[in-house]
């Protein structure tokens, strides 16, 4: 597929479209990465040096590929952090010229906001905005647990109350929700989930809980999820290809003792993933 990628990037390191383009491109999609700032590295390290792109500028870029005649030939918008509302409007009408030109294009949105433990993490205002104007022109979106309460104005603390929140989610609009690091009663000590829901169904993958949390595993597991839904046309089979590449990744991240994300080092597991964890139907 081909897939206009607007995201971060850092010189050092994987987070952004410094975490997505490489795994797309191992699967053999062609990705056209549009970066929204460009750091030396990223932002977990407290200290970062480079520029934040202004909206318009962003703007510009998608507008030159416009110029190519190239936009309807996009299957795929890929977008993570945003960090203000006038970078997701630049976003969304990047959005509506590709869906205009291929109106079977979609648009796969991880909302990057918070995470369990940390809360919120982003400008104030940015919550309401993804939740309000940009979740519900996606149809594919990948919030984790702490994100998805947020995104459907409740605390769930079980299964079906997870699956109940996602479907008020996806009543706003996204077909597709990816819900990572799981955590409710049901979860067994010392795992987490991942639940994939659809039109189709809902399915669950459940993996060993390492313990790491380094930055950018969001930015692969949304590319991976969006490539593999998007080739197999399978939301089971997306999930088990898209958890198993990212574990291997996570495994080689805690071999290795660092805090950046091994995706060289783990690339066979991204290009060939192994059959390693099964999705079991929820409903």
């Amino acid at each position: 597929m081909k897939i206009l990628s607007i995201q971060s990037s850092v010189a050092y390191g994987h987070v952004g479209n410094s975490a997505a383009a490489f795994p797309l491109q191992r699967l053999g999609h062609e990705v056209w990465p549009v970066v929204t700032v460009h750091f030396s590295n990223h932002t977990g390290y407290g200290a970062w040096r480079g520029p934040l792109l202004a909206p318009a500028d962003v703007a510009e870029v998608i507008a030159g590929i416009g110029d190519r005649g190239v936009l309807g030939s996009a299957d795929a918008v890929l977008s993570g952090y945003q960090g203000d509302p006038a970078m997701g409007a630049v976003i969304l009408d990047a959005v509506d010229k590709v869906k205009a030109a291929n109106p079977d294009a979609v648009y796969c949105c991880d909302p990057v906001m918070g995470d369990a433990g940390r809360g919120m993490f982003v400008r104030p205002g940015i919550p309401e905005y993804l939740r309000d104007t940009v979740v519900p022109r996606a149809d594919i979106i990948t919030p984790n647990h702490f994100e998805l309460d947020f995104l459907a104005g409740r605390a769930t603390n079980s299964l079906p109350e997870l699956l109940d929140a996602v479907d008020v989610v996806r009543a706003t609009g996204p077909r597709h929700v990816l819900v990572t690091s799981v955590l409710h009663g049901d979860v067994p000590v010392g795992s987490l989930e991942v639940v994939a829901v659809s039109d189709e169904g809902a399915w669950a993958v459940t993996t060993p809980l390492l313990p790491i949390s380094p930055n950018g595993g969001g930015d692969v597991t949304a590319a991976l999820y969006l490539a593999h839904l998007w080739t197999t046309g399978s939301p089971a089979t997306a999930l088990e290809r898209t958890i198993a590449s990212v574990f291997a990744v996570l495994e080689a991240t805690l071999a290795a003792g660092t805090r950046e994300i091994q995706l060289i080092a783990a690339q066979d597991a991204i290009a060939a993933p192994p059959a390693r964890f099964a999705a079991r139907r929820l409903r």
